[in-house]
């Protein structure tokens, strides 16, 4: 795996960033600052969970293992959002929330790496980057461009 872009945050207030040492989801923000995307998957059965699920759907094991995962997906679904939260979002033009369905099997709901107005389209490929929030690294959408096969056709 090589080494994720970091970009500082264009969306949000450094001050919404999580804090690392109380938080569930550290093993995530612990890999994100080395570069790499860490989620959770089930100790017994090896399903990807949910981040913060407890408990695993396929054999119900409370047992919960984070592993680096290939920084890569499709966008399974995509919005703008046009609210602004003056002092908590720093975008002054509507921003998109892209749901990611990850290569691991995980779903993961976040924005684009860098500012756009529009979000890439359902089936698109995207890398994931980190954006750094408040010091913290956070997953990101990073559109890839399409293989030249894929663009003639």
């Amino acid at each position: 795996m090589t080494a994720a872009q970091h970009a500082p945050d264009w969306l949000l207030d450094d001050g919404l960033a999580p804090d690392v040492n109380h938080d569930p989801l550290a093993p995530l923000y612990d890999g994100s600052a080395r570069g790499e995307l860490v989620l959770p998957f089930c100790g017994s059965c090896g399903r990807p969970l949910d981040l913060e699920q407890p408990v695993c759907d396929g054999c119900g094991s409370f047992e919960c293992v984070w592993r680096a995962v290939e920084p890569a997906g499709t966008v399974h679904s995509a919005t703008v959002m046009h609210r602004a939260e003056p002092g908590l979002v720093h975008a002054d033009a509507p921003y998109p929330i892209i749901d990611v369905e990850l290569t691991s099997g995980h779903r993961l709901i976040m924005t684009t790496l860098e500012s756009t107005m529009l979000p890439p389209t359902i089936g698109a490929p995207v890398r994931i980057a980190f954006r750094i929030l408040g010091g913290v690294a956070i997953p990101a959408a990073q559109p890839t461009a399409p293989s030249e096969t894929e663009a003639t056709s």
